[in-house]
């Protein structure tokens, strides 16, 4: 099932000066696809055009009718004048959830991203990866059919990044869809269903790692060897 279908002509900041051009994919529920690419390649463009906040934009993005999506940026976002758990209270609001379960299902959130004796201290006095850490609280907090994730293991330590994984792993078993854009790619190689490439604002390769293997004929290359191949032939073209 389809939680969401993404076909982008073009998209960019400023009218008749596109960044990225025929990006097209599938979210299926329960799948968590890698958006790989180097600095510039327009990950963070396909991210901002599917959440709708470029004006300038051809092609559609639609979610299956009903589906609840969260978003999480690369950098933590918080107000500054609420606790964390202000900010749980907040999103249960937003999102009409049933408080007995919030509070029960928030409480087990901090517990497990050892946040509960910072529950009620202002996230802006936080570490960069406790920060992330709530971030990835609030995003789980309404348990959402998609999730969109822009480079997650940023300010993440080993352990950190262990209890995330586990976490979508978790979300993934339960049906929710992620797009996950990530520079790490020896993880992504691991953990993603499949994969998207784009280098200079473009969809160069899709699919499983095995069909990525076949588009970059490297039958028994890693992620790495073929998004290396991939850039390294693009700039070589210019």
């Amino acid at each position: 099932m389809n939680l969401l279908n993404v076909d982008i002509a073009s998209a960019g900041y400023e009218n008749g000066k596109p960044i990225i051009h025929n990006i097209n994919f599938d979210l299926k529920a329960g799948e968590l696809i890698g958006l790989i690419g180097p600095n510039g390649a327009g990950k963070s463009t396909t991210i901002k055009t599917i959440l709708g906040l470029l004006e300038h934009k051809k092609g559609t993005v639609e979610f299956k009718q009903g589906v609840k999506y969260s978003y999480i940026p690369e950098r933590p976002i918080f107000y500054d004048e609420l606790t964390l758990w202000e900010h749980l209270d907040f999103t249960a609001a937003v999102e009409r959830l049933p408080e007995i379960q919030y509070k029960k299902r928030a409480s087990e959130l901090l517990k497990e991203y050892n946040l509960s004796e910072h529950a009620y201290k202002f996230p802006g006095t936080y570490s960069k990866g406790m920060q992330q850490k709530a971030m990835l609280i609030l995003a789980m907090i309404a348990k959402p059919d998609v999730y969109i994730i822009d480079e997650p293991f940023i300010g993440l330590d080993p352990n950190a990044m262990k209890l995330f994984l586990e976490s979508i792993e978790r979300e993934r078993q339960r049906g929710a869809g992620i797009l996950m854009s990530t520079h790490v790619l020896d993880t992504a190689e691991k953990v993603c269903s499949r994969f998207l490439i784009v280098h200079d604002g473009q969809l160069k390769a899709s699919g499983s790692l095995d069909d990525i293997r076949q588009q970059c004929d490297l039958l028994a290359g890693s992620l790495y060897d073929c998004f290396h191949q991939i850039a390294e032939g693009n700039d070589n073209e210019k």
